[in-house]
């Protein structure tokens, strides 16, 4: 039987493959598979996960051309068949050879439809601590919280996070409740988490840190501010709104699209009219807010 199931999308990452799969390959929960998609990399990517999976029967070698990470995602998932997922960015480190296992054997005793655990955060080319991403002080180990109450601590307190490679989720709770990615957007957590967590009653928090998570400015989330981020948030808000109109979207909403068009104004002044008349459109003023609208029209980027 398999246990886990870990998640790889890779695009033009092979300086950190070897990490990436020794943190993995090392792991003391033997029972995992590691589903590897290559997504159209232009690197030496590719060859990085052949001589893995050489060695390796439990890496799965995925090829396709490039549809974005929620693309490659969609695409591990079809192919996994552990009783748990989970989804690490491919330039990540398992931060202990026990991370799976302790990560497994606490949601299976919890029977948890997902957990949640801490990260820290190191600059490419160094490997210092420079962050850490720390929720789990907020609530108790083995207490179980439903995801209305948890998403509404998480904003109030500030410590709100939507990364996918900061849990555990049971295979069959996301395939109860059809949870994949949407295509061809980035942010693409901040709609998969919300949802995945709104239709929870069984959350549980490990109070350990359990990965590494690489800061390059060569990553998606690395480049600079442009229209596309604005505009996959609101798709983002567009596909919550569809999925339910309640107290806690709406504040949700508040939270993320005031941070958002606050640091839109970075974004080129020929390419702001869209984006805000799209929100606009949308009805989303109420959301953003009038300092971060005023911000975004009056300042400019240094």
């Amino acid at each position: 039987m398999i246990k886990v199931s870990v998640i790889l999308p890779i695009y033009n990452v092979a300086p950190y493959l070897d990490d990436a799969f020794q943190s993995l390959l090392t792991q003391t929960l033997s029972d995992i598979e590691i589903i590897a998609v290559n997504d159209g990399s232009t690197d030496n990517s590719q060859e990085r996960i052949d001589h893995y999976a050489a060695k390796d029967s439990r890496i799965i070698a995925l090829r396709q051309e490039n549809q974005g990470l929620s693309g490659a995602r969609n695409t591990a998932l079809q192919h996994a068949r552990g009783e748990y997922i989970y989804m690490m960015d491919s330039d990540d480190i398992l931060s202990s050879p026990d991370a799976l296992r302790k990560c497994y054997e606490y949601a299976v005793k919890n029977q948890a439809d997902f957990i949640f655990f801490d990260g820290d955060r190191f600059l490419d080319g160094g490997s210092d601590c420079i962050s850490t991403i720390k929720r789990t002080h907020l609530v108790e180990e083995n207490k179980k919280y439903d995801g209305e109450y948890l998403l509404n601590l998480m904003l109030d307190t500030g410590c709100h996070n939507s990364a996918v490679w900061l849990l555990l989720i049971n295979h069959d709770y996301m395939k109860r409740h059809e949870l994949m990615f949407y295509p061809g957007i980035i942010h693409e957590d901040e709609l998969f988490t919300t949802v995945l967590t709104l239709n929870s009653n069984a959350i549980y928090c490990l109070k350990q840190s359990f990965v590494r998570h690489r800061v390059r400015s060569s990553s998606i989330m690395g480049l600079r501010y442009t229209k596309r981020n604005i505009s996959c948030y609101l798709t983002v808000a567009d596909e919550l709104l569809k999925f339910q109109r309640s107290p806690i979207i709406q504040k949700f909403l508040r939270y993320t699209l005031s941070k958002v068009f606050y640091t839109g104004h970075l974004i080129p002044v020929k390419d702001k009219p869209a984006v805000f008349w799209r929100a606009l459109r949308s009805g989303y003023l109420k959301y953003i807010g009038w300092k971060s609208s005023i911000v975004f029209w009056v300042k400019s980027a240094s």
